[in-house]
């Protein structure tokens, strides 16, 4: 089921720490692109990734449950190694939203999300989409 632009927009604008997964210290990468630009914007963001570091200036942590904070949105951009246990943990730290970027297929995780009440967003990139609804360019 699709999002609409009012529903993106307005979980956008509630939104406040995205924990992103695959997210690592790469500049170029997706990923690390559209961090940067959240984080530009306001949003506090948190690296999910199995070889933490440090990503935008931020400790990462091996998967969401392990953030000492709620989470409004998890951000994927790659393959889901255990899709129940990620809307598990999503739910479990307050999320509201599953976002995949685009080229993200990972029908189980919908699925699972979806089952925990969670809203899918996908095939849209959070960058396009936030630039396009709320006009906002990098601070």
């Amino acid at each position: 089921m699709q999002i609409s632009d009012q529903a993106m927009k307005d979980l956008m604008m509630q939104t406040h720490t995205i924990a992103v997964v695959g997210l690592a210290n790469r500049p170029g990468s997706p990923a690390y692109d559209v961090a940067s630009y959240q984080q530009s914007q306001g949003y506090h963001v948190i690296p999910v990734h199995p070889q933490t570091g440090m990503a935008l200036g931020h400790k990462g942590v091996k998967q969401v449950s392990d953030s000492d904070e709620p989470v409004d949105i998890v951000h994927v951009f790659g393959h889901v190694q255990d899709a129940k246990q990620l809307a598990e943990q999503a739910k479990q730290k307050g999320a509201k939203a599953v976002w995949l970027q685009p080229g993200v297929d990972e029908p189980e995780l919908e699925s699972y999300a979806q089952s925990q009440g969670l809203q899918v967003i996908k095939g849209r990139c959070f960058k396009r989409e936030h630039m396009r609804l709320l006009g906002r360019a990098p601070m």
